[in-house]
């Protein structure tokens, strides 16, 4: 999910725009839902007071910041969060968050902790720039990006998807259990290879590719909890010399499918030739070859990671709850039967695209969009002082009492058309808000959707060990430990 989280990436995360998945108004698109939905709350760590939640956080060791988050950040509108040298305010109120992510006197630019942990791998790209060099690399993306319709995308997804099925069938009829969150992981880094590249990621440089994100992710998103607390704003903080290592050889091999773009008489139509093509509509100039090297590690990395997070949690959602999978399956029978699930169906599968949302909601892909405050300001009642580490955590955002009913209930319903009265402007936000807002919004909704689709269709899902599941705050909203389970083949 690039935010333009992400994402998000949101704040991580570029897939595509394109048509809407949305339906027209009033058209009827699916049966009639039941009058409840499961009464189930998926599972979250419990907040505690804000010295015990730091000292949990500490204790624990593993840079998980839900686990830093007490029980009031869910509950006030906006609040200085613990206790640390350069001081961090959480934002809640959609209307205060609004001033931050829209930032209309760039005064919240991108966090520089943040930056700096990102930037070894995406160098100034659109995703960690701010101000003029950002304007001037979103003005050159966005056309790129109207350029790959997703019409055109959803063949590289069903390609994909057909492989991704193959394994599934081959661990079911064995018996092995498989990652949930690998499965994930490698059907979207797949989807944004082919999309991205032309190439499927059954090659050896896309293989390398995954493996060294997959490196990256683990140890880049670990927060040390002494240096958030003791550290003073803007300070350099040195990546470990793996995390560089990763880096260098993530952009060795995205240099190495650059150049075959780059070759003399290649042709492909795809998100890495149309950045190629871009210019600068000032100056007609193009991307140096390290700026698209940049761009597309963005691409790479929130293009998959977003929504592998989000589908993970879907997927283990579904398997827990046999109505919300059984569900799906109606509606897909109802709208494609037994045959194809093509790209107009997808678009009418309202009660899956909604599961989707709302494991978007419980488990935003992007925890938090993280910003500073490069000069003195104030937010709501709040005096904040230059080098402040301003929180928007559509985590809370999303689970707050204030906004929203039932908040760590799973009810996929809360997004129906009738319903929207409930909805209060602005508190759902895990595409990212603003200029910023996640360029891949439609993209990834279309891709998770039919993904959602054809894996509940076939197969039945039944997690291992669903009483250890348990989320953690690291580059996205993941699982601390995999979640293992075990698919079975559906009759027919």
């Amino acid at each position: 999910m690039t935010e333009s989280r992400a994402t998000h990436l949101t704040t991580a995360c570029p897939h595509l725009e394109g048509a809407s998945l949305c339906p027209a108004a009033g058209e009827n698109t699916a049966p009639a839902p039941p009058t409840s939905a499961p009464d189930y709350e998926p599972p979250r760590p419990r907040p505690l007071g804000p010295l015990s939640a730091l000292l949990r956080a500490a204790w624990r060791g593993d840079g998980d910041l839900l686990s830093l988050l007490p029980k009031e950040a869910y509950e006030v509108d906006v609040s200085p969060l613990g206790y640390s040298r350069r001081s961090i305010l959480i934002v809640n109120a959609p209307e205060l968050t609004r001033t931050v992510l829209t930032n209309p006197t760039e005064i919240y630019p991108k966090n520089d902790l943040m930056v700096g942990a990102l930037r070894p791998l995406v160098g100034d790209s659109i995703f960690v720039s701010d101000g003029a060099p950002w304007r001037r690399q979103r003005r050159m993306i966005d056309p790129a990006f109207s350029h790959i319709r997703l019409t055109r995308a959803f063949g590289a997804m069903t390609a994909a998807l057909d492989d991704c099925e193959a394994r599934l069938a081959s661990a079911a009829r064995s018996g092995e259990s498989f990652s949930i969150d690998l499965a994930m992981s490698q059907l979207t880094a797949d989807i944004i290879c082919r999309t991205v590249f032309s190439t499927s990621l059954d090659t050896d440089v896309a293989r390398d590719v995954f493996t060294s994100f997959a490196h990256f992710e683990r140890r880049v998103a670990h927060v040390e909890i002494r240096r958030l607390i003791f550290d003073r704003a803007f300070k350099d903080i040195p990546q470990k010399a793996d995390v560089l290592e990763s880096c260098r050889l993530i952009r060795a091999h995205m240099g190495t499918l650059l150049d075959s773009h780059l070759a003399a008489g290649a042709s492909f139509d795809d998100i890495c030739s149309a950045v190629i093509a871009a210019r600068d509509a000032e100056t007609g100039a193009a991307f140096t070859r390290e700026e698209l090297i940049d761009q597309l590690g963005v691409f790479f990395l929130a293009g998959h990671e977003t929504t592998a997070s989000a589908l993970t949690w879907a997927m283990f959602i579904a398997a827990e709850c046999p109505e919300v999978a059984q569900r799906i399956r109606a509606e897909v029978e109802d709208v494609a039967g037994t045959g194809e699930i093509g790209f107009e169906a997808v678009k009418r599968l309202t009660y899956t695209r909604n599961v989707f949302k709302e494991s978007m909601r419980l488990y935003p892909p992007i925890t938090f969009i993280p910003r500073v405050a490069a000069e003195a300001t104030t937010i709501g009642r709040y005096k904040v002082k230059r080098g402040a580490m301003i929180m928007i955590a559509p985590w809370t955002i999303h689970r707050h009492e204030k906004l929203w009913r039932d908040p760590h209930r799973f009810d996929p319903d809360r997004f129906l058309p009738e319903r929207e009265h409930e909805m209060v402007p602005g508190a759902y936000l895990p595409f990212g808000f603003g200029p910023r807002i996640c360029v891949g919004a439609a993209f990834a909704t279309l891709e998770a959707t039919l993904i959602l689709a054809r894996l509940f269709r076939r197969f039945d899902v039944h997690p291992l060990e669903p009483g250890k599941v348990e989320p953690v705050a690291r580059l996205t909203t993941r699982p601390k430990h995999e979640i293992m389970a075990q698919a079975r083949l559906r009759a027919g």
